[in-house]
C-alpha cells in the first residue's frame, strides 16, 4: 500500500538523481507480471521494455577519444520512448530548438484547464476520445474568446498531461497562450491590453463545450460506460457540475526567451522524473512530491507547498505509472489557431533575432560544459568516434552476466590504435 511519508523537521533536500527507475522495473518488473494488479496493455509493456535497454549495450555504446590527449568517452544510446524519462528531456530539448523561431514575438500566457476527478471511470474507459476533446474544447474556448472580443486571430501551444504530484489520474492540458495574435482584418500583429480575464466566464464555456461533445458521443452510442438509460447520464452530468472546472492562468511572459524555457517544463516530460526518486529499497520505492493542500504559509494560498514522500510497494508503484503510459500515436502536443501552420505567420513576426541569441547561448553553453562526451575540455577541442559496442547476447543472458567494466580490457587495444591512427590522420 501507498504511505505518505511526512518529512522531518528540515525541508527535504533535491538532490540530483540518484537512482534508476529502469533498476527498480529491472528488479521487480517480470515478478509483478506473474500476477498484475491490473491488466497490462501491451503498449505499456513496450514501454517498460524500451526502459529497461535504454542507454545500456544491447542498444549499442559509442566511445569517442581526444585526438590531442587521448581521453575517452562513451554515448550509450537511447530508446527514445515517449514514457522514459531519460529520453523524453532529450525530446523536449530538441523540441524547444525547433519552436524557439516560430513563435509571435509577444507575451505569452500559460493556462491550465483541469478536468473534474469525477470524470477518471469515463476517462479510464474512453482515454482517446476524452483526451481530445478536452485539448480541442480548451484551445477552442481561448481562440473563440480572443476572435469575437478582440477580432484576432491567436496562437495555442497545448500539452496534454494525465498526472498528478502522487502519480494519481488527474487529467489536465498545459497550455501557452500568444496574449495577442493576427487581426482577423488586417493581418497586423497586435497585442491584448489589459490582460484582466473574467474566470468564471471562461470556466463555463469550457464546461459546457465539453459536455456538449460529451452528450453526443453518448448519443452516438461511441462512449463506453455503466449508465443504464440516458436520466442517469444526464443526473451524472449534473453532479459534475455542483462546483466549477478550474483554469489556472499565468502572468504573461513578456519574452519569448522565457516562454521558451517555461514550456520546456511541461512539454514531452515524463510522469517521473528520476531525481525525484529519494529511496529504492527492496520491493518499495520512494518518491518526492508537491502537496498543495498543504503550503508553508496558510493564509497566503499562493506561498510555497510543501514537498513530502510517497512510498509505495512494487505491485501499487507499477499500475500507478503505466496509467499514464502516452497511448500509441497519440500526439501529446497539438496546435491550434496561428500555430496550426507556422508557414502562415508572416516572418516579421516571428522571434527570429531573439531565438537566434537564445540558440547560440545554448549552443555554447552545451560546448562548455565538462559533462558533454564529445568535447575535451582540457584539450579544448571535439573528440573523434572510435567504436561503437553492441551486445548482442539474448536478453536473459544480458542482464544476468553482462557487466561493461568486465569488456573494457577486451576493446581498449582496438581504441587506442584507432585514435592513434585518427590522429596521424588528422595531422597529416
Amino acid at each position: 500500500m501507498c504511505k505518505s511519508c511526512h518529512p522531518k523537521e528540515q525541508e527535504i533536500q533535491v538532490s540530483l538523481k540518484k537512482y534508476r527507475l529502469a533498476d527498480f522495473f529491472g528488479a521487480w518488473w517480470t515478478e509483478y507480471c506473474k500476477a498484475p494488479t491490473r491488466f497490462i496493455e501491451p503498449w505499456q509493456y513496450k514501454a517498460v521494455a524500451a526502459i529497461l535497454v535504454c542507454r545500456t549495450a544491447a542498444l549499442g555504446i559509442d566511445y569517442y577519444a581526444c585526438p590531442s590527449c587521448g581521453e575517452m568517452s562513451e554515448i550509450r544510446h537511447n530508446c527514445r520512448n515517449r514514457f522514459c524519462p531519460t529520453c523524453s528531456w532529450l525530446d523536449t530539448v530538441k523540441w524547444a530548438d525547433k519552436i524557439k523561431s516560430e513563435i509571435l514575438n509577444i507575451p505569452h500566457r500559460h493556462v491550465v484547464f483541469t478536468l473534474p476527478h469525477k470524470l477518471n471511470p469515463l476517462i479510464r474507459r474512453n482515454a482517446r476520445d476524452l483526451y481530445q476533446i478536452l485539448q480541442r474544447v480548451s484551445a477552442d474556448t481561448f481562440k473563440d474568446w480572443m476572435r469575437k472580443k478582440y477580432k484576432i486571430k491567436t496562437g495555442v501551444i497545448s500539452v496534454l498531461h494525465t498526472f498528478g504530484e502522487k502519480k494519481n489520474l488527474h487529467v489536465h492540458v498545459h497550455m501557452i497562450v500568444a496574449w495577442g495574435g493576427l487581426d482577423i482584418e488586417t493581418k497586423e500583429l497586435k497585442i491584448i491590453e489589459p490582460d484582466y480575464v473574467k474566470y468564471s466566464f471562461l470556466q463555463k464555456k469550457f464546461r459546457n463545450k465539453f459536455e456538449d461533445e460529451l452528450v453526443a458521443l453518448f448519443n452516438k452510442g461511441e462512449l463506453k460506460n455503466e449508465f443504464e438509460d440516458e436520466l442517469e447520464f444526464k443526473c451524472f452530468l449534473k453532479k459534475i457540475n455542483d462546483k466549477n472546472w478550474q483554469i489556472h492562468l499565468e502572468p504573461p511572459m513578456a519574452t519569448p526567451a522565457d516562454v521558451i524555457r517555461y514550456i520546456g517544463r511541461y512539454s514531452k516530460r515524463a510522469c517521473l522524473s528520476e531525481y525525484k526518486i529519494t529511496k529504492i529499497e527492496g520491493e518499495y520505492i520512494t518518491f518526492r512530491y508537491k502537496d498543495y493542500k498543504d503550503r508553508e504559509d496558510k493564509i497566503n494560498p499562493k506561498s510555497k507547498a510543501k514537498e513530502k514522500e510517497l512510498c509505495c510497494h512494487y505491485t501499487e508503484f507499477f499500475p500507478l505509472l503505466l496509467q499514464h503510459v502516452p497511448l500509441p500515436n497519440f500526439r501529446l502536443v497539438k496546435y491550434y489557431g496561428a500555430y496550426a501552420r507556422f508557414k502562415e505567420i508572416p516572418e516579421q513576426y516571428k522571434t527570429k533575432e531573439e531565438a537566434k541569441a537564445l540558440s547560440q547561448e545554448l549552443t555554447e553553453e552545451y560546448q562548455q560544459n565538462e559533462n558533454n562526451p564529445k568535447y575535451c575540455k582540457g584539450c579544448t577541442c571535439a573528440k573523434v568516434y572510435v567504436e561503437t559496442l553492441i551486445d548482442t547476447r539474448p536478453k536473459q543472458q544480458r542482464r544476468e552476466t553482462f557487466d561493461i567494466n568486465k569488456h573494457e580490457h577486451l576493446i581498449y587495444i582496438k581504441l587506442i590504435k584507432q585514435v592513434e591512427q585518427r590522429c596521424v590522420e588528422i595531422a597529416a
